[in-house]
């Protein structure tokens, strides 16, 4: 996940609502990260034989959907900025992460670590990164009429 941190002046302005969506499939959730911006709904269809039940104990984006079946959907909306870890209060193994930002200036990386965030206006700001494997340095970047690129090593967290 790549970040602005500040967001731009305009990242304040009307947000549209959006809609998400985390599957259950094979007793994973997928996608395991998903980005957000503050007051999008996000379903959580069991796509699975088995019972689920998804919940959080995030401050601010607490919650706990319950057990339900296969073809049944619930949903959540995320309300407060930050992280929140996800999980299924039946299958221990099952975990995720919905990341909620209070701007629309954030990108989930692909399997490559590749990204783009779009629509900034020109300006210096501080890109960073959050990864549940690790940290990396933020990186102070200036925003204008060019792409800008930006890598990142991120450092195994040690225990």
């Amino acid at each position: 996940m790549v970040y602005l941190d500040p967001a731009p002046r305009q990242a304040f302005e009307a947000m549209p609502v959006r809609r998400g969506r985390m599957d259950q499939r094979r007793e994973q959730f997928v996608p395991r990260v998903l980005a957000v911006t503050a007051g999008t709904v996000v379903d959580f269809p069991n796509n699975d034989v088995p019972f689920h039940n998804v919940m959080s104990l995030a401050p601010g984006n607490s919650f706990d959907l319950g057990r339900y079946r296969k073809g049944q959907s619930r949903a959540v909306r995320f309300d407060t900025p930050g992280i929140v870890p996800i999980i299924c209060d039946i299958h221990a193994h099952m975990s995720a992460y919905v990341l909620v930002f209070s701007h629309q200036f954030f990108a989930v990386t692909d399997e490559g670590g590749r990204y783009t965030i779009s629509g900034v206006t020109a300006g210096s700001y501080t890109l960073k990164v959050w990864s549940e494997l690790g940290t990396a340095d933020p990186k102070r970047v200036t925003v204008g009429a060019a792409p800008v690129d930006a890598d990142f090593k991120v450092e195994r967290r040690t225990r």
